[in-house]
C-alpha cells in the first residue's frame, strides 16, 4: 500500500449506518474542493515553516529518531501509544510482531513509527482538505523537511473512508509474521463495532473483564486457542511476553486510546464527507436542502446513538486518560464532552468532543446551521423519537448545558427556556 498513514483496525458491519450507504467516492481532486492543489492548513504545515524559518528545531535520537521531538512539537502525548504488528502499512517490510507499529495522536495528528524504518508517518485532520498525508525522513540532517504524500490517496480515498481523503482504523487476523488475511474482516471499526471484532492485528494492554477481543493473537494457533480458552492473551498490562518493547517509547498499546482512536479517526472522515457534500452543494445549488439524509447520519454517530455498550468496565494507562483531559471544556459544574465513562459506555456525556475542532467551526454557514437547528431539537427534546430515543432526557440535558456554556458561537435561540 502506497500512503503515508494507514490506521489498522476492521469489523463486521454495514456501510450503510453512513449517510444511508453514500459512500461513494466524491470528486474532491479538482474543481470546489481542489485537494492536490490546494495549499493545506494546519499543525504539520506550520511546523514546517517554523523549521524552514529557523524558529524551531527538531532534535535527532540515535535510537527514535526525530519521533521524540517531532510528538513534542505537535502536542501529541507519548501516552497515546498503541501498536500494530499487522502487515498493512507502506512500511510493512519492517512491521512484524516482533516489530510493531507505533500509532501516537492527538485531536488532529496521527503519527506512525516503526524502529528501523526510513521514515516517519504523519496525518492530518485539515479542517479544510480531509486528511493530508506527509512523511519525515529519519536521516539526521540540518534541516529536517516534512513533504506531503499525496500517493496515500491509493489507499485512504475509498468507499472505506466514506468516499473521501480519511482515515482507516481496521481489524484482521494474520499470520505469525503478521501477514494479515483480508477475508477475515471489515475496514471500518468504530465505536459501533462490538469489542469481539476490534483489534485484530493489534497489542492491546488494560484491562476489560470478561469481555473478548482480537487483540494480541497471532496466528491461527492463537486464535483456536481463544476459543478454548477465553482471553489467554486478554487482561494484560505489559508487552514482555511478546517481544521486547525496548524498540519503543512505552510498554504498552493502551486499550482506552484505541477506543478513543476508533472513534475520532471516523468522526474526522464524516466531517470531511460533509464538508465536502455542503461545498459541492452549494457550488451547484446554492442551496444545501438536498443533504437531510446525512445531517442526520452525522448527528446519529456524533451523538453515540448506535454505541456499542460495554459489557464490563475498561481499565486503561491513567497518563493517558489525564493527557487526554487536559484540554477539556469545562462548564461551571466542571463537566466536559472529554469525561470518560469506561464502565458502560466510552465517554460521560455521548456528544463527540469533536464538535470543538476546526474541522466543525469551518463548515459552510448554511450547514453549521442546519446542524445546530437539528441539535437543538434533539437535546431540547423536541426530536425524542427515531435514533434519538435512546437519549435520555437527563442526558439530553446535560449535554446541552455543557455545550452553552463551552461553545461560543451557538444560535442565541439556544438560550431560550424550551416549553
Amino acid at each position: 500500500m502506497a500512503g503515508a498513514m494507514l490506521l489498522v483496525l476492521s469489523v463486521s458491519f454495514s456501510l450503510r449506518a453512513d449517510f444511508q450507504g453514500s459512500t461513494h467516492m466524491l470528486p474532491f481532486e479538482e474543481g470546489v474542493i481542489n485537494y492536490n492543489s490546494a495549499p493545506a492548513s494546519n499543525s504539520v504545515v506550520t511546523l514546517q515553516k517554523n523549521l524552514d524559518g529557523k524558529v524551531k528545531t527538531l532534535t535527532f535520537n540515535p535510537k527514535f529518531g526525530y519521533l521524540q521531538a517531532l510528538l513534542d512539537e505537535l502536542k501529541i502525548p507519548q501516552s497515546s501509544q498503541m501498536l500494530v504488528f499487522s502487515k498493512t502499512s507502506f512500511q510493512r517490510d519492517f512491521i512484524s510482531p516482533g516489530s510493531p507499529r507505533a500509532i501516537f495522536f492527538n485531536d488532529d495528528v496521527y503519527v506512525g513509527f516503526v524502529p528501523g524504518a526510513p521514515v516517519i508517518e504523519i496525518s492530518v485532520a485539515d479542517p479544510k482538505l480531509g486528511a493530508v498525508f506527509y512523511t519525515l525522513e529519519q536521516t539526521k540532517v540540518e534541516a529536517p523537511k516534512i513533504t506531503r504524500n499525496n500517493q496515500c490517496l491509493e489507499c485512504h480515498a475509498s468507499g472505506k473512508t466514506v468516499g473521501v481523503p480519511g482515515h482507516l482504523v481496521r481489524s484482521f487476523e494474520t499470520d505469525g509474521n503478521g501477514v494479515p488475511d483480508l477475508t477475515s474482516g471489515i475496514s471500518m471499526v468504530n465505536h459501533r463495532t462490538p469489542l469481539d471484532d476490534r483489534w485484530g492485528g493489534w497489542y492491546v494492554t488494560g484491562k476489560h473483564g470478561g469481555q473478548l477481543h482480537r487483540g494480541n493473537l497471532i496466528g491461527k494457533e492463537a486464535f483456536d486457542r481463544q476459543k478454548s480458552e477465553p482471553n489467554f492473551a486478554g487482561n494484560i498490562t505489559s508487552l514482555n511476553r511478546f517481544f521486547n518493547p525496548a524498540s519503543h517509547l512505552k510498554n504498552q498499546s493502551d486499550i482506552v486510546a484505541l477506543m478513543v482512536l476508533e472513534h475520532q479517526a471516523h468522526m474526522h472522515n464524516l466531517l470531511t464527507r460533509l464538508a465536502y457534500e455542503s461545498q459541492i452543494a452549494l457550488a451547484t445549488y446554492g442551496h444545501i436542502r438536498y443533504l437531510k439524509s446525512p445531517v442526520e447520519a452525522f448527528l446519529k454517530y456524533l451523538l453515540f446513538t448506535e454505541e456499542i455498550r460495554l459489557a464490563a468496565p475498561v481499565t486503561g494507562n491513567a497518563e493517558f486518560e489525564k493527557e487526554f483531559s487536559l484540554g477539556a471544556m469545562r462548564d461551571k459544574q466542571g463537566r466536559s464532552l472529554r469525561d470518560l465513562d469506561l464502565k458502560t459506555k466510552l465517554f460521560k456525556y455521548p456528544c463527540s468532543y469533536l464538535i470543538y475542532s476546526e474541522a466543525f467551526n469551518s463548515f459552510p454557514a448554511p450547514m453549521k446551521e442546519e446542524i445546530y437547528r437539528r441539535l437543538w431539537a434533539i437535546l431540547s427534546g423536541k426530536d425524542a423519537k427515531g435514533p434519538f430515543a435512546n437519549l435520555s432526557i437527563e442526558t439530553r440535558h446535560d449535554i446541552l448545558e455543557i455545550l452553552l456554556e463551552t461553545k461560543n458561537d451557538l444560535p442565541d435561540y439556544w438560550r431560550k427556556p424550551s416549553k
